[in-house]
Parts: C-alpha cells; sequence; structure tokens
C-alpha cells in the first residue's frame, strides 16, 4: 500500500526550494515547448492560409502518437545510445536527440509553404510529434528518478514543479511565437510564419545548454531487476546461448514493464486504471484542440490571444499548480483529482457564454483565465496521481503507459473537435453566427461526467493510504 501523508504548509512549501526541483522545471519547460507547435502555432499557421477548421482538426491527428509513445517506451528505457551515453548520461542522450530532431523540423517549417507543400508540413508536424513524444517519455523518467520513491510528498511536489515547467515552456513559448509572428507580419513579411519558425530554433539550443547541468545517476537497482526478468525468460528458453540471450533481452524489454504492471496493481485494478486515464482528459482536450480557431472565429487578435492565453494564463498557471499540488499533498489524491474534475466541466461553459454575447475582451480574458486555473490544478493532480503508481523497475515504460493512456484517448475523440463545430453550423442564426461554438463548449462540459463517476467507483481499490 502506497501511503501519501499530509503535510504542513510550511513543510510543504520548503518542499519547492530543494535543489532537485529546479532540474525539474528544466524538463518541465523541454517536454512543454514543442506542444505550442503542433497544437497552437500549426493551428493558426494553416488558419492563415485559408484552411477549414475540419482539415486542421483532422490534422491535428499527428498528436496521436502521443497516445502511441508506451510502445517505444520499453526500447527508450533500456538501449543506450552509443557514445553520447557515456559522455552525457542514459536518459540525457535521448533529449539531445530528440531535441536536434525537433531542430531540424523548425528549419523544414521555415522553408515550406502550406498552400504548396501541406503533406510536407504535415509529415515534419508528425516528427515533431514523434521526437516530442519520444523525449517525454525520457524527461518523465528523469523526473520521477530525481526523487526517492518513498517520498510521496516530494513526488507530489515535483508534479507540481513539472507542471510549472510545462506550462512556462508551453504558455511563454506561446507568448514568444505569436508576438513574433504577430510582429513580423504588422511588418509586411507574408512569410511571417516561417520566420518565426527559424528564430525558435534559438529556443531549442538554449534548452539543450540548460539540459548538460541536470545531473543523472544511473539505478544499479533497475538494472538488476530488469535482467532478473531477463534470467527468467532466459530460463524458459532452456540453453544460455548467444541468440536464446538476445531473444530473451528482446522479449524482457518489450513484455516486462507490462506483466510487472499488471504484477504490482493486480489484473483488476490494472484495468481499471486504464479506463479511468483512457477517459478523464477527453473534454479538455476537445475544447483545447479548437480553442485558437475559436478566438479567431470571435475576432481576437493574435496579441490579444498571447497576453490572456500565453502571459497571464502562464502566471495563472503557475499560481494555481502551487495551489492543486497542495491540495493534492493535504486532502489526498482522489478528492483532489474529483473537484478537478467538476471544475473543469463548470469551466467550459464560459466559453458558451462568450460566444453567446459575442466579442468582450473581459468575458474573454475571465474564460482563459478561469480555464487556466482548472486545467493547471487538474493537470498537476493527474501527474502525481500517475507519478504515485509507477514501479521504478520500468520507470520511464510505466509511467508512458499510463499517461499516454490518456493522451491517447484524448486525441482520438478531439480530432473530430472541428468535424463536431462545422456540422453544428446549422444552429447560427442572422442574430447569433457563433450558435455552434456555444453548443460545442456545452457537449465538451458534459464529457468529464463518464470519467469522475468511474473513479468515485473504482477509488478504495487503488490501495492509496491517504493519512
Amino acid at each position: 500500500m502506497i501511503e501519501i501523508k499530509k503535510q504542513s504548509l510550511f513543510k510543504t512549501l520548503s518542499l519547492y526550494f530543494e535543489r532537485k526541483m529546479a532540474r525539474i522545471l528544466l524538463l518541465g519547460i523541454i517536454q512543454g515547448f514543442p506542444f505550442v507547435l503542433i497544437y497552437s502555432a500549426l493551428s493558426l499557421w494553416l488558419r492563415d492560409n485559408d484552411f477549414s477548421r475540419s482539415q486542421i482538426g483532422f490534422l491535428s491527428l499527428i498528436g496521436i502518437v502521443y497516445g502511441f509513445n508506451w510502445l517505444w517506451a520499453p526500447i527508450v528505457d533500456r538501449i543506450r545510445i552509443p557514445w553520447l551515453t557515456n559522455k552525457i548520461g542514459h536518459r540525457k542522450s535521448w533529449v539531445v536527440i530528440m531535441q536536434s530532431i525537433i531542430f531540424l523540423s523548425l528549419i523544414i517549417w521555415g522553408l515550406s509553404n502550406p498552400k504548396e507543400n501541406i503533406w510536407i508540413v504535415g509529415l515534419v508536424g508528425l516528427i515533431i510529434a514523434i521526437a516530442s513524444s519520444t523525449q517525454d517519455i525520457v524527461t518523465d523518467a528523469l523526473r520521477i528518478e530525481q526523487i526517492d520513491k518513498a517520498d510521496g510528498a516530494s513526488m507530489s511536489a515535483g508534479a507540481g514543479v513539472m507542471v510549472i515547467g510545462w506550462y512556462t515552456g508551453f504558455k511563454l513559448g506561446k507568448v514568444i511565437t505569436f508576438l513574433t509572428a504577430d510582429y513580423f507580419e504588422k511588418l509586411g513579411y507574408e512569410n511571417f510564419w516561417q520566420i518565426t519558425f527559424l528564430l525558435l530554433t534559438i529556443l531549442i539550443l538554449a534548452c539543450n545548454i540548460g539540459l548538460m547541468f541536470i545531473s543523472e545517476k544511473d539505478s544499479l537497482e533497475r538494472k538488476i531487476h530488469q535482467q532478473k526478468n531477463d534470467q527468467l525468460i532466459l530460463t524458459k528458453l532452456g540453453s544460455s546461448n548467444s541468440f536464446n540471450t538476445k531473444i530473451a533481452w528482446i522479449i524482457g524489454t518489450v513484455s516486462g514493464p507490462f506483466i510487472s504492471f499488471f504484477k504490482s496493481k493486480g489484473t483488476k485494478i490494472g484495468i481499471y486504471i486504464i479506463v479511468f486515464l483512457f477517459l478523464f482528459k477527453i473534454g479538455e482536450a476537445f475544447l483545447g484542440k479548437m480553442s485558437i480557431v475559436f478566438y479567431d472565429d470571435m475576432g481576437f487578435s493574435k496579441k490579444q490571444i498571447a497576453i490572456y492565453s500565453g502571459g497571464y494564463g502562464w502566471i495563472v498557471t503557475i499560481c494555481f499548480t502551487l495551489v492543486g499540488s497542495f491540495f493534492a499533498i493535504r486532502s489526498g489524491l482522489i478528492k483532489a483529482m474529483i473537484i478537478a474534475g467538476l471544475l473543469m466541466a463548470s469551466t467550459n461553459l464560459l466559453f458558451s457564454a462568450l460566444a453567446w454575447y459575442g466579442n468582450s475582451e473581459f468575458l474573454f480574458a475571465t474564460a482563459v483565465i478561469l480555464d487556466q486555473i482548472t486545467e493547471s490544478i487538474s493537470t498537476v493532480v493527474f501527474v502525481a496521481f500517475v507519478s504515485i503508481l509507477v514501479d521504478r523497475t520500468y520507470t520511464a515504460s510505466h509511467y508512458a503507459l499510463m499517461a499516454s493512456l490518456a493522451t491517447f484517448g484524448k486525441n482520438i475523440f478531439s480530432s473530430f473537435s472541428g468535424f463536431v463545430v462545422d456540422k453544428l453550423q446549422f444552429l447560427n442564426t442572422s442574430e447569433n453566427l457563433h450558435n455552434d461554438w456555444a453548443i460545442f463548449f456545452i457537449i465538451t462540459s458534459l464529457m468529464v461526467i463518464p470519467s469522475l463517476v468511474f473513479l468515485w467507483i473504482i477509488k478504495d481499490k487503488l490501495n492509496l493510504n491517504e493519512k
């Protein structure tokens, strides 16, 4: 049974000033920035080039790879990159390779025109998503391994810092990206998005420099457990010749994390966890995929989007990620997740009000900021929940498996978000041209209910002894 003891306010606050939290913050920044490219910049880039909402929504299917990264997580967990691993470490070497791929992808985008080469743009977006989802495997594992596995309070605090880092990379990255694009657009450059992508390569270089200051230690215990699993498989194969040894390694690498997951949780509870993770974030993702397009349709400028969705949103996220982390430590993860889910559903309704009311900067700012508050709370609680259930023998694989289940669910369903909005256009009238958006956001608010019902059913079966 996992024990998560409540902390005093002072003791909880002191956790965030430990040196390892600064390293975790940087890992979050590295992880968050690529989402600006494939979920925000790409959408608005295509919108500025007259692509339809349905086309933008379906192209967002490239994000589905985040739901499949558990397939290659076992490989990332065990394979060491020649030379580079010995120089900077196993986890960091994988991050550097993935960051280099994103760097080159931005250069290709900077030389492309989506009207002429949409398949190239889409393929490069897919490559960015694959590289980003792969580095997510590694950065999450490295973050978890910075903290002692018995320290549940630090794990929740680390989850909070990671989320702050992620939103710093995503929100400030969005501010930098949109303001840069807006600046060059106003100067009269037709290829203002391409110029922006080329300049963003500087951020990739800066992140890689910072990465070199993160210490990494090989886990001897993890290697021993993995080798024991390989040895058990080799014993069943019979003779221990070189061929069987390689087969045992392959089988152990691929199947070991899954066997360990269901063995530690139990088959029934493991399935319950999988179903809940699949359902929890669908409504939030449905809203998120179309939010930038909605803001644009409502007539808000790139500067307004950058300020409220990025700048102020970043400040709000930092504050309420800490609130969510405190709440998770002191009140319990299950209670925090249920409350966060209800808050997510309620704030989605504000966007319906905005669609019916019209272009109101005050209502826009209110809806965006309150949505950021609930999103930050739900995200940090979710990350802490998944992190505390990870088996350290296969850190990268287990976290990737559980986190990607949520990503897979929300990306599969949310890819149809643009299609749903387009199909709701028949609701529009001459008095209100945005009824389609208003009903869409009501639908997203209802999507969270099934996951909360399921969480209530399984809450006593998770063996979380929250004191």
